[in-house]
């Protein structure tokens, strides 16, 4: 236990000090944060075809409504403490990227629901917009990372009882 907190609070230091650093923000941040209002247009504009994207802007210049995704709220917080999570937790290499992967896609997917969800509640209330922003989707993006994780460690559990009982057969059997 001891080794896993280590390397977990030691890659959290890490990997938030190297996204904080203008290196990381120029080519991390900013990139995933344009890909999320990117591909977050794109959703919306099968439905709305008013809706458009703009580096990290989303825009409906119909309704002269526009929000900013800013690097807060790329869900990049939640993978890196996903990711420290994962690599600082004894399994195979293999079990580490393929959970990553998958906790990688399950975050970014509902990040991407987050921010059309939070577009259209700042267009129509703003004081909705504010509480789901500031306290129902900060969390929920934090537990996703948290479900991940712990549907994950019931994974690898699952494989090493596995291998444990294939193992404990007899010879030929």
């Amino acid at each position: 236990m001891n080794k896993f907190v280590f390397w977990f609070i030691t890659l959290i230091v890490v990997l938030f000090t190297f996204y904080m650093l203008p290196w990381g923000q120029n080519y991390v941040a900013n990139p995933i944060t344009s890909g999320v209002a990117w591909v977050s247009a794109q959703i919306m504009h099968l439905f709305d075809p008013a809706v458009v994207s703009d580096g990290i802007m989303l825009m409906n210049p119909e309704r002269n409504w526009a929000i900013q995704v800013v690097a807060g709220c790329n869900g990049m917080e939640a993978v890196i403490i996903l990711f420290a999570s994962i690599f600082s937790f004894p399994a195979t290499i293999k079990q580490k990227l393929a959970g990553f992967l998958v906790g990688f896609l399950a975050i970014h997917s509902l990040n991407v629901v987050r921010i059309i969800s939070l577009f259209y509640m700042g267009m129509w209330d703003k004081t909705w917009f504010d509480w789901f922003h500031l306290f129902i989707w900060q969390a929920l993006i934090i537990l996703d990372a948290l479900v991940v994780f712990l549907l994950w460690l019931r994974w690898i559990s699952k494989d090493k009882r596995e291998a444990a009982r294939i193992k404990s057969l007899p010879a030929g059997a």
